[in-house]
């Protein structure tokens, strides 16, 4: 006779597994509720914003009809919310800017109003809100977040400054450029100016989250001073993640001076290491990334012009850069480019 598995012999545990189940079905279903009233109410916005730019183009109605129509609303749908005088310019400003793209239009769908919003009120050109959309979307960011990279000037650092990335890397992983970045945000830490090496690495395991959010969403902490031994000695990788879209292993090196290019050849001994020892048949070879507080990117492109090893050269930065700046930069880059 067969003994019961401990399992089929504990209605508990039973039970659990069925509540899951359900509990499962019930957050899957929210999700595609919420989605799906999302997508209703920006095509309600996309219909009544049409409606009143062409009655306006047309001149059947002048500007002050659109607080008519607002207190019409409010009369006449008690209690319904967010068609204020104000709201209902942003539905028209919302169906101007994309009613000729048909590439951003379904993109402006994807997000919620409040995204889009943030999105048409701080953006000034059409490829700065694809770009946004196209992260907001790919990255699954809050409104605070996307509000955040964008105080960071996400859109003007990836223009004027694209990751800087060895020949390897590029041949191996052509989608590492769209994956890492030239520079971090590292200000969530708190660290102040100076500040050793030992305190940047305790302050982004504090605020792991924080930084996987700055990496971006497929990547995933794997270790904090990951164990490597070769010849029958022991080291220490400050951080290895995974990244799912590149289908491998991910060392961040941390340094909290410049860059100097002997940095190269340890770093290659770690992920030589890595596809020694860890990386597992159906993953693709590791890549590195050095993360220093500063960089002279001509001395990078040296260093990394002739380099075998699939690496990257990244700063982190503890304040958030000014942002006038950089816009003023991509203007001049622009220009400059259409000129050419």
């Amino acid at each position: 006779m067969t003994k019961p598995t401990p399992s089929s012999n504990n209605p508990a545990i039973n039970l659990d597994a069925g509540f899951s189940e359900i509990v499962q079905l019930i957050a899957s279903s929210r999700e595609k509720v919420i989605q799906a009233i999302n997508s209703g109410l920006i095509d309600l916005y996309w219909n009544i914003g049409n409606i009143i730019s062409r009655k306006i183009e047309a001149a059947e109605w002048g500007d002050g009809v659109v607080e008519q129509l607002a207190i019409f609303i409010s009369k006449t749908q008690p209690g319904l919310r967010g068609f204020t005088r104000a709201n209902l310019f942003r539905m028209r400003q919302f169906y101007e800017t994309y009613r000729g793209e048909e590439k951003v239009a379904p993109l402006a769908r994807q997000l919620s109003w409040t995204h889009n919003l943030v999105i048409l009120g701080q953006t000034k050109r059409p490829e700065e809100r694809e770009f946004y959309l196209q992260m907001a979307i790919r990255e699954r960011w809050s409104r605070r977040e996307l509000e955040r990279q964008m105080k960071a000037a996400l859109f003007e650092r990836v223009v004027l400054s694209p990751a800087k990335v060895s020949p390897v890397v590029r041949q191996m992983a052509p989608d590492a450029q769209t994956v890492f970045k030239d520079a971090y945000m590292l200000e969530f830490l708190g660290l102040p100016p100076e500040h050793a090496e030992a305190d940047l690495h305790r302050a982004l395991l504090l605020k792991l989250k924080d930084f996987l959010i700055e990496l971006g969403r497929d990547f995933c902490f794997v270790g904090s001073e990951y164990p490597l031994q070769v010849g029958g000695r022991d080291f220490a990788l400050d951080l290895l993640f995974f990244h799912r879209g590149l289908n491998c292993l991910v060392a961040f090196e941390l340094k909290v001076g410049r860059f100097e290019p002997e940095y190269i050849g340890k770093l290659s001994f770690y992920l030589e290491a890595l596809d020694r020892d860890i990386r597992k048949p159906h993953e693709q070879p590791a890549i590195g990334v050095l993360l220093c507080a500063s960089k002279d990117d001509e001395i990078v492109e040296y260093a990394l012009s002739r380099t075998l090893s699939p690496a990257l050269i990244a700063e982190y930065q503890t304040q958030l850069p000014d942002k006038k700046l950089l816009q003023a930069k991509l203007h001049e880059f622009y220009l400059q480019n259409s000129i050419e």
